[in-house]
């Protein structure tokens, strides 16, 4: 799954590692949509053994979307702004 982003192109560029590659999001945006508008097409692999999963509730209810954040630790991707510099390892 890619995000096509639709509105707010005139937001500031913020760029922000993944997985060790480096990815550009817009001012705002959540972590979630940065790692799914970079076409990773997933946040994470599920522990159950059900596959690759790209969030769940989108609203920070649930735990689908975990991932690490250096200098942070474990946040929902689905509620977490992106930041400058940040570095992200999806788990």
């Amino acid at each position: 799954m890619t995000l096509t982003r639709l509105v707010d192109q005139d937001r500031a560029a913020v760029m922000l590692t993944v997985d060790g590659m480096e990815v550009a999001a817009k001012s705002g945006d959540t972590i979630l949509t940065a790692i799914l508008a970079a076409g990773f097409g997933f946040v994470r692999t599920s522990e159950f053994g059900d596959g690759p999963r790209a969030g769940f509730c989108w609203m920070g209810a649930c735990q689908d979307c975990w991932v690490m954040v250096e200098g942070a630790g474990v946040r929902r991707a689905c509620t977490t702004l992106v930041d400058a510099g940040m570095r992200v390892t999806r788990r």
